[in-house]
Parts: structure tokens; sequence; C-alpha cells
């Protein structure tokens, strides 16, 4: 199954940072707490990515609420897979990524979305990037 990024598990910490402060700056609200746990043992073991399958129950369910606040996926209105390429030209994703996408599950998402966004060079990054922050 997919990995869930470390990047995605801080950017999720940063979300209930946000939304649960610390109320004496030491404790943290159970979402919090729950992703930190995670976030510290991949650390710990100098591991990049989690098991989506494997995630504890607290930190998925912190994770997936944080999920919903992203924009679902990278499309753009521009899809040259239906014109043959290989790869969209519009949002950067594979032919098998695009029709795959409703029934992927949220950690194959964001590794999706995670390989687009470094690669960089899809038009939602460039050519049309004012069409993409619509998302």
């Amino acid at each position: 199954m997919a990995g869930i990024h470390i990047s995605d598990i801080e950017a999720a910490i940063n979300y209930w940072r946000e939304r649960s402060p610390s109320p004496d700056g030491v404790s943290l609200a159970a979402p919090l707490r729950a992703l930190a746990e995670v976030y510290a043992l991949l650390v710990y073991f100098r591991e990049t990515e989690a098991d989506e399958d494997t995630l504890p129950a607290a930190a998925h369910e912190a994770w997936l609420t944080w999920y919903a606040s992203t924009p679902d996926t990278p499309c753009i209105a521009i899809c040259s897979t239906s014109q043959g390429d290989s790869v969209c030209k519009g949002c950067g994703r594979y032919f098998d990524e695009v029709q795959r996408w409703p029934a992927m599950t949220p950690g194959e998402k964001r590794a999706s979305w995670r390989r687009i966004t470094l690669e960089g060079d899809a038009w939602r990054f460039n050519r049309y990037a004012e069409r993409a922050r619509g998302n």
C-alpha cells in the first residue's frame, strides 16, 4: 500500500497546531500527539514514509482530517491523456493515475501529488498556474 510521506505528516501537524494550539506551550491536543508520535518514529528510524495501512488509528484519523482540507485532484481541466499522451501535460499525472484516481487511496493520491509537485513541469505549475489556484 502507499506510504504517507513525512512532509505530509508535518503538514498535518501544522494544520492541527493552528486549530488546536497548546494552552500551556507543552501539552498537545490528541490529534497532534498522535501525529507527533508517528513523526518522531520516522525521524528516529530515518524513514521518509509511514505505511498508510499500519498508521495508528488516531494518527490516521488526524491525517485524513488534514487530507480533506487539500485539493482532491491536480486536474486543471486540460487533459492531454485523452489525446493519447502517457503523461498529462496539464496536471502531470500518468495515464493510469488519471484512470484510477477515483479508486486510489488518500495515500496513493498524495504520492502522486508529491511526484508531480517535485517534478514541477506540468502546466499547472507554470503556464496555467492561475487555473490551478482555483482548485
